[in-house]
């Protein structure tokens, strides 16, 4: 039942009429602002000035009631349909929208994503330029928005979960500039059609049982792009399938409610008390908000018209949220007709004239850079005149279009260098092309890891240093001492995965810390890799240092989606401005079985550019990868060698000081006739085999690459390469994998090629998944008998 003025309750509390109605009618002028952003948007998209375009039209009523309640310290995941949320909370601007609508690399332009991503995807500035958090407390906070469907979901529940953590962790009370004693609630939107994806159920239950401040706002607009919700969800109803979640007296899970998209007052009413609810006792809410339109389709790619029959398109016109909000407003006599016109009116000039701007702005240095270049063009025809009919007409082509790009300019300039060679008339002009390489690349091949103080590149080394009597004790021993020492130090940490902690996890590094620091800070999760992903990305955006475990590498594809699309590319997407230093800490290598002993390196490096991925060979080098880490904002995974926890080594005295640099490979054998290149495991079946092979004359050098991202930046191996002449890149990854990244690393990269006396090889395991037992790892994966059969035959070339 549509709401009255007399109805709207307790967002009416304590107003004034003049002052209530002033309100709506300010929150009015958002929802057109909103729909006309979304029309003129559309428009360009389809005149070609945009490449796509993807809208939140039918939404804003809803979202401008979202946004009452939205407060300084809280956080939004949100995905791209929330930009009447955006604007009602005075966090974008429409110039802006149409600045990232059109790829604006400015920054100052498109505040968002520096024109790295597409319309519609939202953030805000969280960490400063020297990589320092700032005052979240005191702003509304936006984390960076993603395409995949649900993925916001795992990211939400980490901020919501964080606040738990800030609100139950005593050592966190001093952080008053992260959080206000837990009191922030994460928003987070998705439209019902993704509610069918596993991220969306699997956050649902895991924030039922944890109990933190998340507020989901589900858009009910019947249709997952074509696909009625029928062939969605059971029921044809979010709402009703999550019956079983709805909280009881004595109970976990979510508070549920239900409202139309249409109907301002109860959107007020229900999403105030919500809100409420979830920042008090953090309990969880979802917000079915159902009878949500779509005027424009899902995005620019097609046309609802397709599949929606005319009875559905009528019934969408009718009950449009701006016709219902303005026949509300009339009918209460909050206004009349003639001045809601008025708003229209200015309004539509309004986003005309900020369309307008983003588009002037978004041309200007493009265009002066046209200017230039022709200038040039002419200057180097004058002085070539063999070339000088087709370098004018390269600056006639130039100059002529209507709206060029960047990369225009860069063809042109590419295809004039080509026509002048090598001529002294050509210098400025090749100037100009450099300069701008270089331009483009900082605008669009920049931070994908930190680049100032909080490089993990820039973490200084600091050696183990082990005293005379320092005790030997098992690997897992190492690391249960340095995680005691870690957690009594920084109070910001916290670790969390499948049995880490009541029993410390199944290798023991966490052993008793839990009874010494508390389930606040190291406890157990359930068995749902992707929102511990998501626990740790959070975390970690608002300023802890978690460490989420994957228990096996093998499991790391159920918690892949979050690391690939969101953890590696944020600090890349938002050009610097949020960072997210995660460290996943998980084991690997030669377990014997198909399904514990998988080491998909390849698969790892490819699909998490953005982390660095460090491959230790014990549990000290663990650790000192572990320091280097936390001393930066660059996130990273550690794979701890499986079958190293109870191998012996020596304790370090300075634990919590001593540090690995990144990508810096070391020599851990020497040798003269021939470099072998591994890590890991797989290191000490190659040392096996380089003991072998040295009782038949040959002398192997050893180098562990310590880490595959970043890979050998000073070039050490090519040093070793420089000195053999002959080189084998060993790991236990599927052939064409990780060995084959390095191999394209020092042959191409580096142009270790020059220095090869034999072809180099690749000593990979097989292209299937190892056998189980002994005898399954030995014929599945290198051995030493293997390597050293290759090497005999590479030194007979």
């Amino acid at each position: 039942m549509e709401h009255t003025y007399e109805e709207v309750g307790p967002s009416a509390e304590g107003l004034s009429f003049e002052r209530f109605r002033d309100a709506v009618l300010e929150d009015y002028r958002w929802v057109v602002l909103s729909r006309e952003t979304s029309l003129l948007g559309r428009k360009e998209v389809l005149t070609g000035k945009a490449k796509f375009g993807i809208f939140g039209d039918g939404k804003e009523v809803a979202q401008v009631a979202m946004a009452k309640f939205f407060r300084p310290g809280d956080f939004r995941s949100g995905y791209y349909r929330d930009q009447t949320f955006m604007f009602a909370s005075g966090l974008a601007t429409v110039q802006q929208f149409f600045a990232q609508l059109y790829a604006d690399p400015n920054i100052e332009h498109d505040p968002f994503s520096a024109g790295r991503q597409m319309n519609a995807h939202f953030a805000t500035r969280w960490v400063g330029e020297e990589g320092e958090w700032l005052d979240l407390v005191n702003r509304k906070n936006i984390s960076s928005d993603i395409a995949p469907t649900a993925g916001q979901m795992v990211r939400g529940l980490g901020l919501a979960f964080a606040s738990k953590c800030f609100r139950n962790i005593p050592g966190l009370a001093g952080e008053t500039g992260l959080s206000d004693k837990g009191n922030e609630v994460c928003f987070t939107t998705i439209g019902d059609a993704s509610t069918s994806e596993g991220h969306f159920w699997e956050t649902i239950n895991a924030a039922g049982v944890l109990q933190v401040p998340l507020a989901v706002f589900v858009w009910d607009d019947g249709y997952g792009i074509s696909v009625p919700k029928k062939y969605q969800t059971t029921k044809a109803s979010i709402s009703d399938v999550l019956e079983g979640f709805q909280q009881q007296d004595g109970t976990n899970g979510f508070r549920i409610f239900k409202v139309k998209a249409w109907d301002y007052a109860a959107l007020c009413e229900t999403f105030e008390e919500g809100i409420r609810i979830a920042r008090e006792t953090h309990t969880p809410v979802l917000f079915h908000v159902e009878e949500v339109t779509q005027p424009q389709g899902h995005s620019t790619s097609g046309s609802h018209e397709r599949y929606k029959t005319p009875e559905r398109l009528e019934w969408e016109r009718q009950w449009d949220g701006l016709v219902k909000m303005r026949e509300w407003i009339i009918a209460n006599a909050l206004a009349e007709e003639s001045e809601l016109e008025e708003i229209e009116t200015a309004v539509r000039e309004e986003v005309r004239q900020s369309k307008q701007a983003a588009w002037d702005g978004y041309l200007a240095p493009i265009k002066q850079q046209v200017t230039r270049a022709t200038d040039l063009l002419q200057d180097v025809a004058a002085k070539i005149p063999a070339a000088a009919d087709k370098l004018q007409g390269l600056s006639k082509e130039l100059s002529g279009l209507r709206e060029p790009l960047r990369r225009d300019v860069l063809r042109v300039l590419r295809a004039a260098l080509a026509l002048a060679g090598n001529h002294d008339a050509a210098f400025w002009l090749r100037d100009y092309y450099n300069d701008l390489k270089k331009e483009n690349t900082s605008l669009y091949n920049t931070y994908l890891y930190n680049e100032g103080p909080k490089s993990a590149l820039k973490v200084p080394e600091v050696k183990a240093d082990f005293a005379a009597d320092a005790p030997t004790l098992n690997g897992f021993e190492v690391l249960n001492n340095y995680f005691d020492q870690l957690f009594a130090s920084n109070p910001k940490t916290v670790a969390f995965g499948e049995d880490l902690g009541y029993i410390g996890d199944v290798n023991q590094g966490f052993s008793g810390l839990q009874a010494k620091y508390g389930e606040s800070r190291i406890f157990d999760t359930g068995i749902r890799e992707l929102t511990i992903m998501g626990q740790g990305l959070g975390l970690a955006m608002r300023g802890l240092r978690p460490i989420a475990e994957i228990q096996y590498l093998d499991y790391l594809l159920y918690g892949l989606q979050p690391l690939s699309d969101d953890v590696a590319t944020l600090h890349y997407r938002t050009k610097g401005q949020q960072s997210c230093p995660l460290i996943v800490r998980t084991r690997g290598h030669r377990l014997e079985g198909i399904w514990h002993s998988g080491s998909p390196m390849g698969m790892v490096i490819n699909s998490l550019r953005g982390m660095h991925v460090c491959v230790p060979r014990n549990m000290t080098q663990a650790v000192g990868m572990y320091n280097t880490l936390l001393r930066a904002n660059d996130p990273g995974i550690v794979v701890e060698c499986l079958n190293g926890y109870r191998l012996k080594e020596k304790l370090p005295a300075n634990l919590l000081d001593y540090t690995v640099p990144l990508g810096i490979p070391e020599v851990v054998r020497a040798g003269s006739d021939i470099t072998l290149v591994t890590y890991g495991s797989t290191l000490r079946v190659v040392l096996e085999a380089a003991q072998l092979l040295e009782q038949q004359g040959v002398s192997c050098e050893v180098v562990d690459v310590q880490t595959l991202l970043p890979f050998d930046i000073n070039h050490k191996i090519l040093d070793s390469l420089k000195k053999t002449n002959r080189i084998a890149f060993i790991d236990e990854d599927v052939p064409g994998g990780a060995a084959a990244y390095m191999f394209n690393k020092v042959m191409e990269e580096q142009g270790g090629y020059r220095w090869l006396d034999a072809s180099p090889r690749t000593i990979t395991a097989k292209a299937h998944r190892p056998a189980y037992g002994s005898d399954g790892d030995y014929f599945s994966k290198p051995n030493p008998e293997e390597i050293l059969e290759n090497v005999l035959e590479m030194m007979a070339e």
